[in-house]
């Protein structure tokens, strides 16, 4: 009888799981942050898209095969991006945390999930090609522009490229700390 007494007193000494006073409203409005971020993302990289249009039909880049593709990959890049942020959005919305604890956290240790694999599979790619658009069009910058100037968006593309890969790191980090909380 020594096990089922053991195991009768590991039971009560487990550690008691605290009930965030808040209870859901602490959910939601971390689920809401995310939605929040999300959307701004979208809005950004939707402006970056007509930025690139804008300058696409300016200067003329559809009479240049590599200009045209250079610029068609950056914009293609950010649309898939877009989409992506779009759906996942979509897929957070569709989440009802009305449902049982289990299912709730099933549901959300899935999203988790497919998160993990947008952050670490689909934006580096997405970067990349990116990237590639913009190498592919600094001949042109250079033919075309002043070697100042050359100089400036050089440095200033790396400077913010540097940036913007440790801001997207950290919003990858806190994003994924929270749901990973939540989904716990």
């Amino acid at each position: 009888m020594t096990t089922f007494e053991d195991l009768k007193s590991q039971w009560k000494n487990q550690p008691q799981q605290d009930i965030p006073s808040d209870g859901s409203e602490s959910i939601l409005k971390k689920l809401g942050g995310i939605k929040r971020k999300q959307i701004i993302t979208n809005v950004i990289l939707g402006a970056t898209v007509l930025i690139l249009i804008v300058f696409f039909t300016y200067i003329k880049a559809y009479n240049s095969g590599l200009i045209s593709f250079a610029l068609s990959l950056m914009i293609g890049s950010l649309l898939v991006r877009i989409g992506i942020e779009y759906f996942s959005i979509k897929k957070l919305k569709a989440i009802d945390i009305t449902l049982s604890a289990s299912v709730f956290s099933k549901n959300m240790v899935s999203y988790y999930k497919k998160r993990i694999r947008i952050h670490y599979i689909a934006t580096p790619i997405i970067i990349l090609a990116y990237c590639i658009g913009f190498v592919l069009m600094l001949p042109s910058f250079e033919k075309h522009l002043s070697s100042g100037f050359y100089t400036y968006i050089v440095f200033s593309s790396i400077v913010i490229l540097v940036v913007m890969v440790f801001f997207i790191g950290k919003q990858i980090k806190k994003e994924l700390s929270i749901l990973k909380e939540i989904s716990n």
